[in-house]
């Protein structure tokens, strides 16, 4: 197994690219904590590793609350021992709207789970994962961040940040053998997306991917297994495009 016996903190782990990580990384053998502010979604993943035969447990996290973030790994840190493993996953999306109809408080709020939910993420882990030598921070960005649409400019500014904080913390850490990488899914079928948009609009997302489809869970599941894995031992700072060729 590729991931035996390590310690994996997911954020919003509780439904989509998270509660689909969180299962892989259990079935590769590691002891799984589940992040999220819905205890519904993070209670039903736990309960789903554990009757496969895996271990993972619910911490109810807000990740753009610091106390709550510093909660969540210290209760790691003393249950476990220690975090290998730290997805920032959590985060929320924009309805497409022109810049004067995007309210302040809409901005702020994707700025604060988008960008700040990472930021706090790294800040309380990486004194834990200096202690033990070394350890893995995966974020998850997006392709918008790098090829921006129109009319989603608070959502697609923040995964662009999210993309610069990765390189900045991969250089940052390198060092403490800290590594720092990045996703940048396209378009997703997650149950978030589909209640955000319309049929319509997720199909008309297709057509801007040459692949022809969506991104699934598990897609997003199986590149952070690999950024996890010792597989990816010299890679840091890199963001992966899981867009089916969307950013060529």
């Amino acid at each position: 197994m590729r991931l035996e016996n390590r310690v994996a903190i997911i954020t919003g782990a509780g439904s989509g690219f998270g509660r689909a990580t969180a299962y892989l990384f259990a079935k590769e053998g590691a002891k799984v904590v589940v992040a999220d502010i819905s205890d519904t979604g993070g209670e039903e993943t736990v309960a789903t590793i554990r009757s496969s035969g895996g271990e993972a447990f619910f911490i109810h996290t807000d990740v753009t609350v610091a106390s709550e973030v510093e909660h969540l790994i210290r209760v790691t840190v003393d249950r476990l021992g220690r975090i290998d493993i730290l997805f920032n996953n959590a985060g929320i999306v924009q309805k497409f709207s022109a810049v004067e109809d995007v309210a302040p408080s809409v901005w702020d709020d994707i700025y604060a789970v988008n960008v700040k939910g990472v930021f706090l993420g790294a800040k309380y882990v990486v004194p834990e994962m200096k202690k033990a030598g070394g350890g893995v921070i995966i974020n998850t960005g997006s392709i918008v961040g790098l090829r921006p649409p129109q009319n989603l400019c608070a959502y697609a500014s923040s995964k662009g940040a999210v993309i610069t904080l990765t390189k900045a913390l991969a250089l940052e850490l390198a060092p403490a053998n800290i590594r720092v990488n990045c996703i940048n899914p396209t378009v997703a079928d997650t149950p978030f997306l589909r209640h955000t948009f319309s049929k319509k609009g997720l199909k008309a997302a297709v057509k801007f991917i040459p692949i022809g489809r969506l991104a699934k869970p598990e897609d997003v599941a199986y590149a952070a297994l690999y950024l996890a894995s010792d597989e990816s031992s010299m890679l840091t700072g890199t963001c992966i495009n899981l867009d089916g060729g969307q950013g060529i």
